[in-house]
């Protein structure tokens, strides 16, 4: 992007993630026309949702090869709405922004809370997750995501389900049938998938959102134990919001076309 060919005044925004709060912060940005909105996704998933403006895919080559993007491209604002999960990518993005000195926000929508009939057991990683798996159940719904069905290997008198967006690249458990799928999902569904496949026992990550929650719904209805990963520690952030529409805000009180 070269600001010569355009007003002084547009400002330029790079938005991180492809999660869904990433997308609707990208179409109330690219709805404004003083403001040039580009999103940055991992390309780890092979058919994205792409967002609303201008969409780049691929890693930047760390915080320093992200800082140099930030100024090449005279980036005035970063928004880091990478999933809760993307723990490198967080801490790739608070110091890329403070070495190209352009301001940092983090967008990160709440983590669920239990509710009464809940039966979590909350751990603090996967390898907790992994250890304490068998003594809660034999049959398992593992959403965890495809990177961490490896981790699942040592396991043994359980059967997976394990539903993923795209299929993994690596060995599987023994005993796992894989589902392809992406939300959002509905409570009768969820139900209708665990009575099917008779799960006793379901493992997942404390990813927050509507689109995923059905099954901690169907869960609670069930009476079943759900096994939650804790997310990871997050780094010293200058901004964090909750909403595409506290991000928007955000990004409207920066100056216009002034990196930080």
């Amino acid at each position: 992007m070269d600001r010569s060919t355009s007003s002084p005044s547009t400002r330029r925004v790079l938005v991180l993630g492809g999660t869904a709060e990433a997308r609707a912060l990208a179409a109330i940005l690219a709805a404004q026309p003083a403001t040039t909105v580009v999103s940055s996704l991992a390309g780890r998933v092979a058919d994205p949702r792409l967002p609303v403006g201008e969409v780049r895919i691929g890693g930047f080559g760390g915080p320093a090869g992200l800082a140099r993007w930030l100024t090449d491209h005279h980036v005035d604002a970063v928004v880091d709405a990478t999933h809760p999960y993307a723990a490198r990518m967080r801490v790739a993005g608070v110091e890329a922004a403070a070495t190209a000195r352009v301001p940092h926000l983090r967008l990160e929508r709440p983590g669920w809370t239990a509710q009464p009939g809940d039966r979590w057991h909350r751990v603090p990683d996967m390898a907790a997750a992994v250890r304490d798996l068998p003594a809660l159940g034999t049959r398992a719904l593992l959403t965890t995501g495809r990177q961490s069905l490896g981790m699942f290997l040592p396991v043994t008198g359980v059967w997976f389900l394990a539903r993923v967006v795209d299929a993994p690249d690596g060995p599987l458990p023994a005993h796992v049938r894989l589902l392809r799928s992406r939300g959002p999902y509905t409570v009768d569904g969820e139900l209708a998938l665990i009575r099917d496949h008779r799960i006793d026992v379901l493992v997942t990550k404390d990813s927050g959102g509507a689109l995923t929650e059905a099954k901690l719904v169907a869960a609670r209805r069930l009476g079943l134990p759900v096994l939650m990963v804790d997310r990871p520690a997050p780094p010293d952030l200058p901004a964090v919001v909750h909403t595409a529409e506290e991000a928007a805000r955000w990004v409207d009180g920066l100056p216009p076309g002034q990196p930080g």
